[in-house]
């Protein structure tokens, strides 16, 4: 049997955002003074993930503040021309500050306010709750260009994201400002039916996990939501039941391959890259749900 259109619309529904706009206020606050260490390097503070992307639900918990500094960055110049790539060179400039000494100052700006709550990760710094502000995750991050055409200073054109890098010395780049702006033209596009899909999705994988048709950690929120991107927008709609069920076949029958994350800068699965999924894993994960989804 299906999962009934009335536990599907409970899915749907988006957790508190109280207490989560009220810790990305308070963080967010601890993080902009004008003394702070780094104050003179253009930084951007906000959300990403769940609460980001209006995707959350009431089991999600932890906050992921991002503050990127643009007084630095780091790019990748392998889609520029010769010629492009010599002007570029010719224009570069090593500088003096490192990415490490934005983390280590962002850190230190934390623990002045936050003293013992603050926890260095092996990728971001975690801030432990008090009271009504809940956990939080801050990830300090450079800009990160992924230059295609560079003509001079003034005349140069790259793809806009961040990199960090993690405690055993990986670099992760990644899109969270196109992954948000792709997922919202999505939703729009599937007459707002994409989010809380999203949300039905995530609920769905919990509900799996506790009644053991699915592993922890197979199916993380982040690719759960860029897989259900690539879902062509005439299947959303109807009804909830209409389009998980059209959504899931199309991803079984589809060539996996071909899928992308909602950033459209990466194939949705890689063998070894640590911002995507494992080919594996979604086919678990898709198992599990058909097996789910009948037997409920």
């Amino acid at each position: 049997m299906p999962i009934p259109e009335s536990q599907l619309d409970t899915w749907s529904s988006q957790g508190s955002v109280t207490q989560s706009q009220t810790t990305y206020g308070t963080i967010r606050a601890a993080l902009e003074p004008k003394d702070s260490p780094y104050a003179a390097k253009s930084c951007e503070i906000f959300l990403q993930g769940s609460y980001g992307n209006d995707t959350n639900i009431f089991a999600d918990s932890d906050v992921d503040v991002v503050i990127k500094t643009d007084g630095i960055y780091y790019e990748d110049t392998s889609n520029l021309n010769p010629t492009d790539l010599a002007i570029y060179k010719s224009t570069w400039t090593a500088g003096k500050y490192s990415y490490q000494d934005f983390k280590n100052e962002v850190t230190t700006q934390l623990t002045k306010k936050f003293g013992s709550s603050v926890k260095p990760g092996t990728k971001a710094i975690f801030v432990e709750r008090n009271g009504s502000r809940r956990d939080a995750d801050v990830l300090p991050a450079a800009q990160y260009r992924k230059y295609l055409s560079f003509q001079s200073s003034a005349s140069q054109s790259y793809v806009e994201g961040i990199c960090f890098w993690a405690a055993d010395g990986t670099q992760i780049i990644n899109y969270p400002a196109l992954h948000s702006a792709n997922c919202t033209v999505k939703h729009q596009g599937a007459n707002s039916w994409f989010k809380p899909t999203v949300r039905i999705l995530k609920n769905m994988r919990n509900t799996m996990v506790a009644k053991g048709y699915l592993t922890e950690g197979v199916a993380p929120s982040y690719f759960l939501e860029g897989m259900l991107y690539n879902v062509p927008t005439n299947l959303f709609g109807q009804s909830y039941q209409d389009t998980v069920v059209k959504a899931i076949n199309w991803l079984v029958e589809t060539d996996q391959t071909k899928l992308v994350c909602a950033n459209e800068q990466y194939y949705l699965c890689h063998p070894s890259s640590p911002v995507t999924w494992r080919s594996e894993s979604l086919k678990a994960y898709l198992n599990a749900a058909v097996k789910f989804w009948v037997e409920s």
